[in-house]
């Protein structure tokens, strides 16, 4: 009984040992299968990622190939440019513009280009690029002002015309338009001058857009020398007429997509108050758009406003026939092919004419240059329908004495510009000139504006010359206008007699603020810094009081 009970127990223990021993096993044998399964799948991952590196890597290699061969193709084609100009130099301009057109278009028509009617453009790449570009390029106004300009060999009106044009013109409306001077010579380093001293006069109307100063590349023009001579002009005549059609094309094609309207101008003109909105404002009212021409001025070609539209056709008609005639008679021509019939008397045609060219009266542009651009031409011309212009304004100024250095004209005294009844003129001033107004009252003063020359005058200003005040308490004014800092540096500079230098002459005009912390003022004083080369006008002073 004994000895079953232990083999009992043997069994038993064997059972459970048995049965330990299984549970551990296939414990580990799945805990290692999982293990496996894990490295797998690992494994794969892995294989992919290489797989997809190895088709990016492909990827890659293709695109740069690409991007070598472009390189290659470039070089090719750049050496091959330039053996081609070399070949293309030699041809003549009759060969030049055959190859041009078989090339152009794979169309069995050509269509007429202006590499028709100027072969020699096909010369250079660069003979229709602007040699000389100063601006930002503004686009999406209403009116393109163009304002030729050539060398002059007696007087260049052109600073005075562009500071008529922009004093007359508002905040918003200088907003609304560009003014594009086109310096018409192929000489670029008088373009490149002219540039530069516009840039200095007008620097704040250059950053801003509303001017920009271009002139054509030395390889724009045709060689003149081959001008027939016609209607009775001499060659010279002939060659500068002929130029001024081109002139006028370039800077038409430079505008054209500028603004809504183009209005030709010139370089030696005025303008009216408010021109700019009396233009636009004329323009909008037309109850067509048939209309072609608008005048603003009865003389030449000054004060023409176009649809920028119709320019494309204005300049093909002229490049047509820029050799033949003056651009007034091709102008002309154009109304008569769009309008006349020929079969009709001239009294029709006019009247045809009239709907495509109104005029607008008073003109809005007087001509004030008597130097033709024609070398050795006297030219008079003014514009009756101008009328007769202000040539002072007045304004209430405070009561005070003036007196002055310089040697007044006639009756023109300075006492009567300052009561606003008539304008201040003086022979040629010289360094240490001077204008004195005297406060017989101390003056709180909270601007000041001086306008020198006139509509009739406009060259008779005042250059290099500075605006000072004398307060009345100085020593106030010493504490008052210094600059914050550890130094306490001056803001201003005082002269030996004690006036403090506040502003400038810029272009014929002085005006700005009055610093409040100098007090009420005893004196003012215009200081000529440098001899004058003309004799001085001075058109306008207005001096505001604070309130």
């Amino acid at each position: 009984m004994r000895l079953r009970n232990v083999s009992f127990l043997t069994v038993l223990l064997f059972g459970l040992c048995g049965l330990v021993s299984l549970s551990w096993y296939t414990a580990f044998s799945s805990s290692r299968g999982d293990v496996v399964d894990i490295y797998q799948r690992e494994f794969l991952a892995l294989r992919e990622r290489l797989h997809s590196a190895e088709q990016e890597n492909l990827r890659r290699s293709k695109e740069l190939n690409l991007v070598l061969e472009e390189i290659k193709r470039a070089i090719a084609e750049k050496q091959a440019l330039r053996d081609i100009n070399r070949t293309w130099s030699s041809l003549s301009e009759e060969t030049r513009l055959k190859l041009w057109n078989v090339s152009s278009s794979k169309n069995v028509l050509q269509l007429p280009s202006i590499f028709h009617h100027l072969p020699h453009l096909l010369n250079r790449e660069d003979s229709l690029q602007p040699a000389v570009h100063l601006g930002q390029g503004r686009t999406g106004v209403s009116i393109v002002m163009g304002v030729p300009s050539v060398k002059r060999e007696v007087h260049s009106y052109l600073t005075d015309t562009l500071s008529s044009l922009m004093s007359e013109l508002s905040p918003a409306e200088k907003d609304d338009c560009v003014i594009v001077v086109f310096i018409a010579e192929a000489d670029q380093q008088y373009a490149s001058s002219v540039a530069d001293n516009l840039k200095r006069l007008f620097p704040a109307e250059i950053q801003s857009g509303l001017l920009e100063v271009v002139s054509p590349s030395v390889h724009f023009y045709p060689d003149f020398s081959r001008l027939r001579e016609s209607f009775g002009d001499p060659k010279e005549r002939v060659r500068w007429r002929t130029k001024q059609n081109l002139d006028y094309c370039f800077l038409m094609m430079y505008a054209q997509s500028k603004g809504t309207y183009y209005v030709q101008l010139e370089d030696d003109i005025v303008a009216r108050p408010n021109f700019f909105t009396t233009m636009k404002n004329f323009a909008l009212q037309q109850p067509s758009e048939e209309w072609m021409i608008l005048e603003f001025s009865q003389l030449g070609f000054i004060g023409k406003m176009f649809k920028s539209l119709d320019l494309s056709l204005i300049v093909e008609f002229m490049l047509m026939f820029y050799k033949d005639k003056p651009i007034d008679w091709l102008l002309d021509h154009i109304m008569w092919v769009k309008v006349c019939n020929p079969e009709k008397d001239a009294k029709h045609c006019d009247r045809q004419k009239a709907n495509l060219r109104i005029r607008f009266k008073p003109s809005l542009f007087q001509h004030v240059g008597t130097h033709s651009s024609l070398a050795g031409k006297i030219q008079k011309l003014k514009d009756k329908d101008f009328g007769k212009q202000t040539l002072h304004k007045g304004h209430a100024n405070p009561l005070a004495e003036v007196t002055t250095s310089m040697k007044t004209y006639q009756h023109f005294t300075l006492e009567k510009a300052y009561l606003g009844e008539d304008f201040f003129w003086a022979f040629t001033p010289v360094a240490g000139d001077f204008i004195r107004i005297r406060f017989f009252t101390p003056v709180r003063m909270e601007r000041y504006f001086f306008r020198s020359g006139n509509i009739e005058h406009p060259g008779d200003k005042l250059f290099n010359t500075s605006v000072e005040v004398l307060p009345f308490d100085n020593i106030q004014a010493d504490k008052e206008a210094l600059t914050e800092g550890r130094e306490k540096t001056p803001k201003y500079h005082r002269t030996e007699d004690g006036f403090i230098r506040i502003g400038t002459f810029k272009n014929g005009i002085a005006e700005g603020e009055v610093d409040p912390t100098f007090g009420p003022l005893e004196a003012m004083r215009l200081s000529v810094l440098t001899d004058s080369p003309v004799w001085v006008i001075l058109s306008e002073i207005f001096i505001k009081k604070a309130v």
